[in-house]
């Protein structure tokens, strides 16, 4: 099939499609004149390589998986081991950014009292000084 044609079945982008051949995820055989040409078992990598995007492994990673996957050997021990280590980083990602939420309200507070004693501060008549040139004038 086209390359149009498996990106339509498979959810996918043909941007996506060449971008995962560039870098050796898919290697689609070529017809006499050039275009590419995806075997239907290719359908089920492509939605493998799209599925485990969507829950935010790395191209890389996928790289890794896509070995045993294409054999039949991806064994659910192995991908589940891969799930709870994407969980782990995903609660690393979260403390990390609960962290980062705390300092940016921590901030907030600050630029809230720096307000406030702005604010408390008595106004002078003059609230800039004036320079030294135009008292000499005088």
């Amino acid at each position: 099939m086209r390359i149009s044609e498996l990106a339509q079945r498979a959810g996918v982008t043909v941007h996506a499609l060449r971008h995962y051949e560039r870098l050796g995820l898919l290697l689609p055989a070529r017809t006499a004149s050039g275009y590419r040409d995806y075997p239907e078992s290719m359908r089920r990598e492509v939605v493998f390589i799209a599925m485990s995007r969507r829950i935010g492994f790395s191209l890389q990673a996928i790289g890794e998986l896509l070995p045993a996957y294409r054999a039949g050997r991806l064994s659910i021990e192995t991908m589940t081991d891969a799930l709870h280590e994407r969980a782990a980083a995903l609660d690393r990602q979260i403390a990390d950014l609960q962290a980062l939420r705390a300092q940016v309200l921590d901030h907030v507070s600050w630029l809230r009292a720096q307000e406030a004693r702005q604010r408390a501060r008595p106004k002078t008549s003059r609230p800039w000084p004036q320079s030294t040139a135009r008292k000499e004038k005088r």
